[in-house]
């Protein structure tokens, strides 16, 4: 059962690399059973902004606080990854390691000290497998796997976390459109399980089809946010990416794509 108290909330959070400002004053919050896609333009910020609900980029401004009032600042590595989930862009590369070995990895936090026993460890580690369709890899070397594979490896091991809250950086990267399918109804399954789920997607249709909760990034701040509906339109778009981008409404939901580049006729020249 997912507690509640695993809901975040972002308020007025700046994060910087060094001097440079990369998110300025940007509050967002993240409910249980709900999905808050992160959209924009590359280098708009929303991958450092994801990090920064971990705590694992610490704020230069603001806070981000659970529910219960707990703020994420204060709280150490075990503790945070019994309450957080995230799958990042990159990975460390193991050699010699097997699928399970790695997914394995996301219940350290549910060993308590010096590998103390985890009762439901390996059920959850079965669960996670399964759901995201590497059961029969489990003794192959994750350094063999394709990209792609190796993205649901590590999806796995946040959901071997088994945490109120899971963040995910382009989950989608690397994998082919059955396996893209299957990770956003993995993620749709979270939320209506009652996981908070935070996701950034380059993929305008995806997050306009996946996400409760839209919100766009512009140069490191918050655009606009809202229903899928309400923020993904041609005008906030047009603005966010700097290029015409047309959006239409059909039973299937949104179609988003930039206007088509007309081309000009070749003019031969005469010999």
């Amino acid at each position: 059962m997912i507690d509640p108290r695993d809901a975040l909330q972002a308020t007025e959070v700046s994060l910087a690399y060094g001097r440079e400002r990369i998110v300025h004053s940007a509050s967002i919050s993240l409910a249980s059973g709900r999905v808050t896609a992160l959209v924009g333009p590359n280098g708009s910020g929303k991958s450092t902004l994801l990090r920064g609900l971990t705590a694992l980029h610490r704020p230069t401004e603001g806070s981000v606080v659970f529910a219960d009032g707990t703020d994420a600042s204060r709280l150490g590595e075990r503790e945070l990854a019994r309450r957080i989930a995230m799958l990042a862009q990159s990975h460390p590369d193991p050699s010699g390691v097997s699928v399970r070995e790695v997914v394995a990895y996301g219940r350290f936090a549910h060993r308590g000290r010096f590998r103390a026993a985890d009762p439901h460890g390996d059920d959850a580690i079965d669960r996670a497998m399964a759901a995201t369709g590497i059961a029969d890899l489990a003794t192959q070397p994750v350094s063999q796997l394709s990209g792609g594979q190796r993205q649901r490896v590590w999806l796995a091991t946040c959901l071997a976390q088994q945490t109120g809250i899971v963040l995910l950086d382009e989950p989608t990267t690397y994998l082919d459109l059955r396996y893209q399918r299957e990770i956003l109804e993995i993620v749709r399954d979270l939320a209506d399980a009652g996981v908070a789920v935070g996701i950034v997607l380059h993929d305008l249709e995806q997050a306009a089809e996946i996400a409760d909760l839209v919100v766009l990034l512009v140069r490191g701040r918050v655009a606009a946010t809202g229903s899928p509906e309400e923020v993904l339109t041609s005008e906030r778009l047009s603005a966010a990416y700097e290029v015409p981008i047309d959006v239409d409404v059909d039973v299937d939901g949104l179609r988003i794509r930039p206007r088509r580049i007309r081309r000009q006729p070749v003019v031969s020249r005469a010999a």
